[in-house]
């Protein structure tokens, strides 16, 4: 565990109730993000809302955004993860026309993909792109993959994707850049607007991938 410098934060005006902190770095937001949740759920923040972003965190709902914005180079930040909870299982078939293009890059033959990319537990960093896309952290550098070259301008829900540092499961049919590697066998799970909440994977759910053999 390490302290992170909170100089690094940079709080902007984000309308009449909010302030936009500029984090700088995935890192240094997941840490704000997890203090301010934390400050929000023992009453010490009251907020309407709190939306973390790749390098920012949004906070919004408050009656005196400058006196949070004032009060941040204060605040401690680690990078300790939050207490290890249960992980949300997402059975996948790993079938995706991209699998063997990614076990080339990975130098390791198809079927050794869905061992490497179940065996890693993720954590959601933050949700965005369309409702129910989570960005999911976790994969290790040596399997970080870039996006395609041609984004597909047709992508089937339930398509379990990586570039970057990330995972993510299409929630619905939509175009996407990624490189596709698996099937999620229940995409409906990702999106109920009559649940509360809406969302399966909300910022710091730990996924973990199950490998269903057909």
């Amino acid at each position: 565990m390490s302290t992170i410098p909170t100089d690094r934060l940079r709080p902007l005006p984000a309308g009449p109730r909010g302030i936009l902190i500029d984090c700088g770095t995935t890192a240094v937001a997941r840490a704000c993000y997890r203090s301010l949740q934390s400050r929000r759920m023992s009453g010490l923040l009251e907020a309407a809302d709190l939306v973390p972003g790749a390098t920012t965190v949004l906070v919004d709902g408050i009656d005196e955004p400058e006196l949070l914005a004032a009060e941040l180079p204060g605040w401690p930040l680690t990078d300790e993860p939050d207490a290890a909870g249960e992980a949300v299982e997402i059975p996948v078939c790993y079938d995706g026309p991209d699998l063997e293009s990614v076990a080339e890059q990975w130098g390791v033959r198809p079927e050794e993909v869905a061992d490497i990319h179940s065996g890693i537990e993720y954590e959601a960093a933050f949700c965005g792109f369309s409702p129910g896309f989570a960005y999911l952290e976790g994969l290790p550098e040596q399997y970080q993959v870039p996006r395609r070259e041609s984004p597909r301008t047709t992508v089937p829900a339930g398509s379990v994707a990586i570039a970057g540092p990330y995972t993510g499961v299409y929630p619905r049919t939509s175009p996407g850049g990624w490189q596709l590697i698996a099937t999620m066998t229940n995409p409906g799970r990702l999106w109920n607007e009559h649940r509360e909440p809406a969302a399966l994977l909300v910022p710091g759910t730990k996924v973990r991938f199950a490998a269903v053999r057909v």
